[in-house]
């Protein structure tokens, strides 16, 4: 059942009762500042300089506050932590008539249930980093109740944390439905509004809940409590940063999710003396394919009080891994000096790191040529320094990826989180066969784009004078936007651009669900194909037809193609003439051979209901470019075309 379904299925029924959490103490965020926010999440209040918070509930700002418990949920410092949400935070998420704002089955704060915008809370508060200090913490925990329907959906509420330092740049914590690590059930969160149950027993279906216990039945989930030592930013001693916590609907403002935030504070990363982290980032941008250029960055922090100095032998070696190449020259250091041994294909550092300090070293690589898809690029660097202070480099410390606990201790020195590899895998680029454009992801009134693993290939001019050209959230097949046409001929030529180059592909067939409506008065629209010389590949018509004498309800539509660019011949329906009414329908326009085309009409719930084979036009199909839209005609009242679900064949 999907979420249309959903909408109409709450036209009908009303749940029976309500359950609200009454937390032991609850202070609103305010709508000025968010002080009391900020209060809750910092573990020192003196750090903050400034914060302001919004959300989009325009009756006091109730998708965050402060508490002192909900639940099972407990500050883990301090008296009181955060809850964000998109609906009404520290709220059971059961609700009856709809009266909870962004509730599962409720209504919304704003712009209706798949409108816009979206549920949306937003905490941003600058801060003053103390001395000595190079890492921001936080403890987390994501709760959902689009899990576990929809898990891989566009229905994806997100938490994202960003920290913005002048030093070390933007950084990001990202958790949604999606990507989200869901370990908990709603048996394992009681009283966090989250601890909901399919009445039906079936969690994977869109369901009446409650708050009874069913085994199986648990319809929302948490990640695990993530705490010190789990999340970081890089900052800088005596910086301001801005750190902003959103909260957001995505696909939707119906079924609700919440972030817990608490403990908000800095350090010097005292784990141990000197740690060591790795990073490595693709240049060319993601994903790394063969031929990409990596650059790896090594954070060698020292939070000890003494320095660690420049000691005989090594204090930093890397060895390559297999299947990337050194780039000459690349390597930096930001203190001491770096070089890259050929003949042992490592990098080498040596110097000394002072006290509650870092030393930042860099270098680049190339991925090699002809590599497997799938390929991981995996390896550490290793430290080595003095542990006692006599002179001598007797201890040693693996570069790690401090974000992943894979549970396996590799280095014997009990932590299972410290020492995984910092890793890449390579992806070979496959042409795709098929494309597809759903609107799902475009803002209604404005033009619509989409690409495939980076490359674009499709993006729609957006007429604004005389015409409606744009996506709309109004009329939709299947997903929660369509794409929206209404044309005359003083609004000109709009077009749907195309570019497959970098698809290593060429159109081999293209076919749309649409929706027309009647009119009133004479109109047309024309569809036509072009390649990038501009010249003709195939042409369609919609064609207004008085049907009869009982003006102004007896306009109807016909759809024809063009044969050889010389006659149209219709492409009949399965109704009375091979008109098109009020339904919708998927037109194929498809490459027969080198001489002709294919055209099929379906309509939905009957399958195909007509087809046709024409002579091909004067081009190929070979560098298909742009579909202009036009008409010819200047109609006062205007028929509007809704277009969804636009999929495109490549050879």
């Amino acid at each position: 059942m999907n979420k249309k379904t959903v909408l109409i299925f709450i036209a009908v029924f009303i749940l029976s009762n309500i359950l609200i959490i009454t937390p032991s103490e609850r202070i609103t965020a305010g709508s000025y500042n968010g002080q009391d926010l900020a209060y809750a999440i910092l573990a020192n209040s003196s750090w903050l300089v400034d914060s302001s918070y919004t959300d989009a509930d325009a009756s006091g700002c109730r998708q965050a506050c402060a508490l002192s418990s909900l639940g099972y949920m407990q500050p883990t410092d301090g008296s009181t932590f955060a809850l964000f949400s998109t609906g009404v935070a520290g709220v059971s998420i059961v609700s009856t008539n709809e009266d909870n704002p962004g509730d599962e089955r409720g209504s919304w704060f704003s712009g209706g249930r798949q409108g816009y915008p979206r549920d949306e809370a937003t905490l941003t508060m600058t801060l003053q980093v103390p001395m000595f200090m190079h890492y921001l913490y936080y403890d987390v925990q994501f709760f959902s109740a689009e899990y576990p329907e929809y898990v891989g959906t566009q229905y994806n509420d997100k938490l994202t944390i960003t920290v913005n330092s002048p030093s070390e740049g933007v950084s990001n914590y990202i958790v949604d439905v999606n990507s989200g690590y869901f370990v908990l059930d709603s048996n394992l969160i009681p009283g966090s509004g989250f601890d909901i149950f399919a009445q039906s027993g079936n969690p994977n279906d869109v369901d009446w809940i409650d708050t009874t216990p069913r085994t199986p039945g648990a319809d929302a989930g948490a990640s695990d409590l993530i705490q010190i030592g789990g999340l970081t930013h890089p900052v800088s001693p005596n910086e301001q940063i801005t750190v902003t916590i959103n909260m957001k609907d995505s696909g939707d403002n119906l079924f609700d999710s919440a972030a817990f935030v608490d403990n908000l504070m800095f350090t010097g990363y005292a784990k141990t003396e000197i740690m060591a982290r790795k990073t490595v980032t693709d240049i060319n941008g993601e994903p790394a394919e063969s031929g990409d250029t990596m650059k790896y960055r090594v954070t060698i922090s020292n939070t000890g009080a003494a320095d660690q100095d420049n000691n005989p032998g090594n204090e930093f070696e890397d060895i390559l891994p297999e299947n990337v190449t050194y780039v000459p020259g690349s390597a930096t250091a930001s203190l001491g000096a770096i070089s890259y041994s050929a003949g042992d294909n490592k990098i080498i550092w040596n110097g000394g790191v002072p006290g509650e300090s870092s030393v930042i070293l860099e270098f680049q690589v190339t991925v090699d040529n002809g590599l497997p898809n799938g390929t991981v690029i995996s390896n550490q660097g290793t430290v080595f320094w003095d542990s006692n202070e006599d002179g001598t480099n007797d201890a040693t410390e693996l570069t790690d990826d401090a974000y992943v606990d894979d549970g396996i201790d590799q280095d014997n020195d009990g932590e299972t989180d410290d020492d995984d590899p910092t890793d890449f895998t390579v992806v070979v680029f496959e042409p795709p066969s098929m494309l597809t454009e759903d609107y799902s992801d475009d803002a209604p009134g404005d033009n619509a784009t989409q690409t495939y693993m980076g490359r674009q290939w499709y993006e729609t001019s957006n007429g604004k004078i005389g015409s409606k050209f744009e996506v709309s959230s109004g009329y939709y097949y299947e997903t929660s936007n369509s794409y929206k046409t209404k044309l005359r001929s003083s609004g000109g030529i709009q077009y749907w651009n195309y570019t497959f180059d970098e698809l290593d592909g060429d159109l081999n067939w293209w076919e749309i669900w649409f929706a027309c409506g009647d009119t009133s008065e004479s109109a047309d629209l024309l569809l036509n194909f072009k390649n990038k010389n501009d010249q003709d590949i195939a042409k369609l018509k919609f064609e207004y037809i008085q049907a009869g004498s009982n003006p102004p309800n007896d306009w109807l539509v016909k759809l024809y193609y063009s044969d050889q660019g010389t006659s149209w011949m219709q492409l009949y329906s399965d109704y009375v003439g091979g008109y098109l009414r009020k339904s919708w329908y998927k037109i194929r326009v498809e490459k027969n051979g080198d001489n002709f085309i294919n055209y099929y009409l379906n309509r939905s719930g009957v399958g195909l209901v007509g087809s046709g084979t024409g002579n091909k036009l004067p081009a190929s199909f070979t560098n298909f470019a742009r579909v202009e839209f036009s008409s010819t005609k200047n109609p006062v009242v205007c028929p509007m075309f809704f277009w969804d679900e636009h999929c495109i064949g490549l050879t």
